[in-house]
């Protein structure tokens, strides 16, 4: 194994997060303005449905939320039994899997909305438990609220402390919210002009992911 996991490296949490933020803005304007990536509206919906008794509503929203429980379990099963294969990471498998899931997708007509969201939540669970640390410290990929969070307190404590580190990582946060939202720019911009296969573009941004994998970020770093 290499001496420091190219996983983690800032160029790949960078595209992921650009790709999470395609992925977002992909299922809002083509598929029924659903947010795919984060649970919490899906919760929330699907609790405000159950209160109201419009139980097909209902299940809508938790289809989406059970199957990003899903990729999660299935991210952690590669971790489990994939971690101590010395030439092909798990994490690379994890993002393979997520690939075909969103080339799935890319085929799926708007009258299986509900699936499709369905797979793109699922393929959302195994990136934000496969890509979860950039240079040690912990990132998401797929969505910014605890990301905004962390930024905020870092230079908070730049502010009190004149921490160099503190600024340094807080506006690294803040770099990787700004390109989740330009991801979400792209998004729309490409789902506007090609519909239903734009998220190949998120699949070729991950591709482009698992090909880093195999450089050592010494040698990426020069």
């Amino acid at each position: 194994m290499k001496s420091r996991q190219m996983s983690e490296s800032i160029i790949i949490g960078l595209i992921m997060a650009f790709s999470g933020g395609f992925m977002d803005a992909y299922t809002y304007v083509f598929r029924d303005k659903v947010f795919a990536n984060a649970q919490t509206g899906n919760i929330i919906l699907f609790g405000l449905n159950l209160s109201s008794g419009d139980f097909s509503k209902a299940v809508e929203h938790l289809f989406p939320i059970l199957a990003f429980t899903a990729g999660i379990f299935t991210a952690q099963l590669f971790r489990m039994h994939f971690k101590k294969r010395p030439h092909f990471h798990w994490r690379q498998l994890s993002l393979i899997a997520e690939i075909m899931i969103i080339i799935a997708v890319s085929f799926m007509p708007q009258s299986l909305n509900i699936t499709a969201n369905s797979l793109i939540s699922f393929a959302c669970g195994i990136q934000v438990q496969t890509i979860r640390k950039i240079r040690g410290n912990a990132i998401a990929t797929t969505m910014c609220t605890g990301n905004l969070r962390t930024a905020s307190d870092l230079l908070c404590s730049y502010l009190h402390s004149k921490n160099g580190d503190d600024l340094k990582k807080g506006l690294f946060y803040c770099v990787t919210i700004a390109v989740f939202m330009l991801g979400a720019v792209a998004g729309k911009i490409i789902t506007d002009i090609w519909g239903m296969p734009a998220i190949l573009a998120s699949a070729l941004l991950i591709l482009a992911c698992f090909i880093i994998m195999f450089i050592d970020e010494k040698e990426l770093e020069g």
